[in-house]
């Protein structure tokens, strides 16, 4: 197929060349990036420009597409949402998150499309919580097997940022009513790889349901802290054009919030996955 695969780091991250993403892909080259992405857990291509219907149309071909209920999207192509510095208060991505893991069914991956960049700063970073789960002394991966968390959308979205007049606050109640707290395993096992990683985050988690709330908030605090090693994580210098593609899954991501006043704009399609499990091996 002419593709390169290039990695970046041990745990996590690959260079793709040799692909065009604005144009269809064959059956073949679908299965060969799914199988990247779960060897390589986020994959980077440079030098695509993609307009709102071609991202659709490359995003569509791993499932159905998400539509965010709190940030805008392309009009023409709703299943587009707009990460804009101009636009969004972006707060919420300049901290280790996994996208959309309040919902029952929380996405498969994230392909996200840079389209301004700062002259410098705005890096990316992303962490394997797999690597994080493996790192973990059996006696810590043992207490972690069957304990589940908690994960609320209105942690990283609440109310005094995103329901600020009757218009923001008609979506925001909305967005509330339609997606609930909901429960996922700590741990999480991938449907494909069949590998087990950390599946909590600083972006929706709120408490451990089996412990108590010391207990829980002590137990996150080092599970998030211990998923951020340096170990776990590759970092991603963006240029115009690039696009990033993402196993949500099992990766949490940092949007380094270092470049205001600059402007930066981005567009992401996310990937319906579904409901988390754990199998004990």
């Amino acid at each position: 197929m002419g593709i390169q695969v290039i990695p970046l780091s041990p745990a996590i991250g690959a260079i793709i060349e040799g692909i065009h993403l604005s144009q269809s892909i064959s059956h073949e080259i679908k299965q060969f990036l799914e199988q990247a992405l779960v060897e390589h857990q986020v994959l980077f291509f440079r030098n695509q420009p993609l307009t709102p219907a071609e991202h659709y149309r490359f995003a569509r071909n791993f499932g159905d597409l998400h539509i965010h209920p709190i940030y805008p999207n392309v009009p023409e192509q709703p299943e587009i949402l707009i990460l804009d510095t101009e636009r969004n208060d972006l707060r919420d991505n300049a901290l280790w998150h996994t996208d959309v893991s309040f919902s029952a069914t929380p996405p498969l991956g994230s392909i996200l499309s840079a389209k301004k960049i700062p002259p410098i700063g705005g890096d990316t970073l992303w962490a394997s919580g797999t690597a994080a789960y493996a790192a973990l002394s059996p006696a810590i991966q043992q207490l972690l097997t069957g304990l589940t968390a908690q994960h609320d959308i209105a942690k990283s979205f609440p109310a005094d940022r995103f329901a600020t007049n009757p218009e923001e606050r008609s979506r925001f109640e909305a967005a509330l009513k339609k997606n609930p707290p909901v429960t996922h395993p700590v741990v999480r096992t991938h449907p494909i790889s069949g590998l087990p990683a950390l599946f909590v985050n600083e972006g929706f988690t709120t408490r451990i349901n089996e412990l108590s709330d010391p207990e829980s908030q002590a137990l996150l605090a080092f599970l998030f802290q211990h998923s951020q090693r340096p170990d776990f994580t590759v970092r991603w210098r963006w240029q115009k054009d690039d696009v990033a593609f993402w196993d949500n899954r099992v990766t949490f991501h940092y949007a380094i919030d270092d470049y205001r006043p600059q402007h930066r704009v981005m567009q992401r399609a996310t990937v319906n996955g579904d409901k988390p499990y754990f199998l004990e091996r």
